[in-house]
């Protein structure tokens, strides 16, 4: 079934299933991984609201959530290379463990400078979980990157958080661009 958002035409690439199936499998990872431990969750907005909420309803570890807003897109099909930081974090990570939420990890610019931006906090660790992940587009190696839900192609893609000209985030499945 193909989907029009705006001015383009998309077709299925996950649906809900395969994404609820795939994040029980990353929490169950991460509950393993954390055990013992109180990390701090932070998920990146927009994107990642409705990963972050699956995800986080699966996670049996003590934890925090909280949420910072950052943006490269700004409504058009690749990244601008600018990052826009529109909310910063309000708690303090010194000493904890951080597990970033990301809709998608493309370029890895985002990614990368958040990163940046919190070590000179001096959390315990940093660990990134993203829902995509593009490894033909990325220009930075991720060493945090630990968790990834679904490895795709170099394509555009909408739906389940992600959005062009910020429609289509309300969708349960993902969709590619046609």
């Amino acid at each position: 079934m193909k989907l029009q958002i705006a001015d383009l035409e998309f077709e299925p690439m996950y649906p809900h299933e395969v994404i609820q199936k795939r994040i029980a499998e990353l929490a169950q990872d991460i509950n393993n991984d954390f055990e013992g431990r109180q990390p701090i969750f932070v998920g990146i907005l927009n994107g990642s609201f409705m990963f972050a909420s699956d995800l986080l309803k699966e996670i049996v570890v003590p934890c925090e959530v909280t949420f910072t807003k950052l943006a490269s897109y700004f409504g058009g099909l690749s990244s601008t290379r600018t990052i826009r930081d529109d909310f910063d974090l309000h708690v303090n990570i010194t000493g904890k463990d951080v597990i970033l939420l990301e809709d998608i990890i493309d370029s890895g610019n985002t990614i990368k400078y958040l990163i940046e931006k919190l070590m000179v906090r001096n959390p315990a660790s940093i660990t990134v979980c993203t829902l995509l992940y593009k490894p033909d587009s990325v220009e930075h190696s991720i060493e945090e990157l630990k968790y990834v839900a679904f490895q795709i192609p170099n394509k555009f893609v909408v739906g389940y958080g992600l959005d062009y000209k910020e429609l289509g985030r309300n969708l349960r499945g993902i969709y590619q661009k046609v």
